[in-house]
């Protein structure tokens, strides 16, 4: 267990003149407003606070910081005030407390607005102070270390959480260390059997890879000595996340990833980095493609540094990193190693332009009202593989990985980006689906009369683009389903013998739309038109019941029967909330399952779709046409799922999974199966399924068949 002195003495490590007294005072103040709390560890409470306290000393952060470590669950977790706080630590102390106490105390309708409220609140506080961060992050790091005491589902849930947001946002940041720990830590508890069996086999390896890394260091310092360099040589394992990440995208077990480990030399200055690049790439052959000029471009979170990959002793791959002194702090401590914060001074200007995208993800959080689609942009832009390019004039502009000619045309202005026709790339024009590459110059074609389409969405990265795009095609949309919503009333008054435009005119309308809760009549038909609204619902409040019982019993046929039938049919395994009898289909890109987070989307003329909480398409559409739906218990249907199953080509192997999918009772409906280069197999079946639990018991079983390298359900 950490303690007191321990905390103080790594403050005074790196601040010999700090004010410890209110260190001091926050630790007698915690153990007191915490006496006869206990973790789910069994230890005493004051140990979290400590320990959170110890991590950010540890990032080398001002004293008022690792205070409010010590401070940070005192408003929630106990009868503390927020004016107390105030009288006896001061305003800006209690400030950052309050920035990072949770709101346990407000109750949400999903799991994910609730996340996505959380999150809005922490870029709230982040824009007045980055210190409410970097102790989240230590509470986060803290309260995953000790994860092994909560319930299973929590642990799962909470590393999920982790490994989404809070890692992302530490890399984000530039906190290395702390983004390798709790990516390795939600790793552990989100696959777990992946997890150990990943560890085991790295294990093995262990020994064998400390006497190639003594090998190659003694190599390099001697080449170093040879040119006169001074330099120091210094090599680690890779986490196991990271490898696991590799394995996956490269679609290869561990056998065949060869760089396990990174090589790094600090040298004095920059000129000497490009010194040592030179003695590696004579003495090893360089991988091509594989060098990163992190020093003339460096990332977004600051990292510098020069990257390549070489084929070593033993023809074997390894990654070698070099830097300066300088360079590593950051790349280990990121936005706390450009931490100036003077007493009552705010930010230091040069700070300034390191903290613009977190003024970004504050107006997209303030413009995005739906909590999904908010949590679904914070993903996208926590995780910054970015492409940098020119204007004609010698500008540069950042853009996530993959963006497009029409990412770019948004960013000069949104009418550039609506006109957008195409572009011009180092001079050659090019189309709209071009992926952007480092140091292009790119110039935007655009036509006065042309519009965006649906499809740009696939097509661009950035949140600026995808928000302006989707905006348009609202606003779209909406003129077109007042205009249907219109045309639909005026064709079923008729039958009614009434005139749209009379009543119009004699205020009924009006009426009618704000006994709907609407503000104007294009509301009204725009909820018509969106089919959210059906005619019968408004001409109820314009005709008694008994005139439309006699109109409907002359119109109703054999075909209106049939359909009632059908969709009463159709309901069955989902309740729409708040209507019945609705038709119902699910989606074929993603094919949910009982037990899956659902969205109901409302599809014109074929009543609800449903989707999986994370498809891409829900993810896509109009907020406006989503409804919230519900798995009916009890009603168990065999639904179709789509799975993949990579294996090693082995006689037999093919017979093995079938035979264990039938054992899970489960039905294969089609299976296609092909060999890759590498000698492995890749089967896609289509299965089907009651739910998501009898999914995951196919998938588990799958797993244990010998030969099996990885199995994963399919969505899209």
């Amino acid at each position: 267990m950490i303690r007191l002195n321990d905390i103080l003495e790594k403050i005074l490590s790196y601040n010999p003149v700090a004010d410890l007294d209110v260190v001091r005072k926050a630790y007698v103040f915690s153990a007191k407003v915490h006496q006869g709390q206990v973790r789910l560890s069994g230890e005493p409470y004051l140990v979290h606070p400590m320990e959170v306290a110890a991590v950010l000393a540890d990032l080398r952060l001002d004293v008022q910081t690792v205070a409010t470590g010590l401070l940070h669950d005192t408003l929630e977790d106990t009868l503390t005030t927020f004016e107390e706080l105030e009288t006896i630590f001061g305003s800006e102390i209690a400030n950052l407390v309050d920035g990072v106490t949770k709101i346990s105390k407000i109750h949400f309708k999903t799991k994910e607005e609730s996340q996505a409220e959380n999150f809005r609140k922490m870029l709230l506080a982040m824009a007045n102070d980055i210190r409410v961060i970097l102790v989240k992050l230590a509470d986060r790091l803290h309260n995953m270390r000790t994860l092994q005491y909560q319930p299973e589902i929590k642990q799962r849930s909470i590393a999920k959480e982790t490994l989404d947001i809070y890692a992302p946002m530490a890399n984000r940041l530039g906190i290395s260390w702390i983004k390798s720990e709790l990516e390795d830590l939600s790793f552990r508890y989100v696959n777990p059997q992946l997890y150990y069996d990943l560890a085991s086999k790295v294990a093995m390896k262990k020994k064998e890879r400390e006497s190639f890394v003594e090998e190659v260091m003694e190599i390099i310092s001697q080449k170093l000595t040879e040119h006169g360099i001074e330099g120091e040589v210094s090599g680690r394992s890779k986490h196991l996340y990271s490898i696991q990440k590799k394995m996956d995208s490269r679609k290869v077990d561990i056998d065949e990833i060869y760089d396990l480990i990174a090589i790094r030399v600090m040298v004095e200055d920059i000129r000497s980095c490009y010194a040592v690049l030179g003695v590696i790439h004579s003495t090893w052959k360089p991988i091509p493609g594989r060098f990163k000029d992190y020093i003339a471009m460096p990332k977004s979170n600051m990292y510098q540094s020069l990257h390549t990959t070489v084929i070593g002793p033993m023809g074997e791959r390894m990654e070698i990193q070099i830097r300066t002194a300088e360079m590593h702090r950051v790349a280990e401590a990121g936005i706390a190693a450009h931490w100036k914060y003077k007493e009552g001074k705010g930010y230091d200007e040069r700070d300034v332009k390191r903290f613009a995208w977190l003024r970004q993800l504050l107006e997209w959080q303030q413009e995005l009202q739906d909590s999904q689609e908010f949590m679904n942009t914070v993903k996208v832009e926590l995780f910054p593989e970015e492409v940098y390019v020119f204007t004609p004039d010698g500008d540069v502009k950042g853009f996530p990985k993959g963006a497009s000619p029409i990412d770019f045309a948004y960013s000069v202005h949104t009418d550039v980006g609506h006109r957008c026709v195409g572009a011009k790339v180092n001079g050659k024009l090019v189309p709209l689906k071009y992926e952007l590459k480092t140091g292009d110059i790119v110039e935007v074609v655009t036509s006065p009369h042309h519009t965006p389409s649906k499809d740009w969405l696939k097509l661009v990265k950035s949140t600026r683009a995808r928000n302006k795009i989707r905006a348009w095609i609202k606003t779209e949309e909406r003129k077109r389903s007042i205009i249907l919503g219109r045309e639909v009333c005026e064709k079923d008054f008729r039958r009614y013998r009434l005139n749209y435009n009379k009543l119009q005119k004699s205020g009924e309308i009006k009426r009618v739309a704000t006994e709907f809760g609407f503000v104007a009549e294009e509301d009204l038909l725009a909820a018509v038109g969106y089919g959210k609204l059906s005619c019968n619902q408004i001409l109820g409040k314009l005709l008694s019941e008994e005139k439309l019982a006699e109109t409907r019993e002359q119109k109703e046929s054999r075909v209106s029967k049939a359909i009632g039938k059908l969709s009463k049919k159709s309901s069955s395994a989902i309740q729409v909330n708040g209507i019945d009898d609705v038709m119902v289909r699910f989606g074929k890109c993603c094919n949910p399952l009982p037990g899956d987070e659902v969205v109901g989307f409302i599809t014109r003329g074929r009543g609800v779709t449903i989707h999986t909480a994370d498809c891409s398409f829900a993810m896509e559409s109009d907020p406006e046409r989503r409804l919230e739906v519900t798995w009916n218990k009890g009603k168990e249907t065999a639904l179709p799922v789509k799975i993949r199953v990579t294996c090693h080509d082995q006689k037999g192997i093919l017979a093995n999974i079938a035979q264990v999918i039938a054992n899970c009772e489960a039905n294969i409906s089609s299976a296609s199966v092909h060999s890759t280069v590498d000698k492995k197999g890749e089967n896609l079946f289509e299965i089907e399924v009651t739910d998501l639990e009898h999914l995951n018991r196919v998938l588990n079983n799958i797993m244990h068949v010998s030969g099996v390298i990885k199995v994963e359900r399919l969505k899209g």
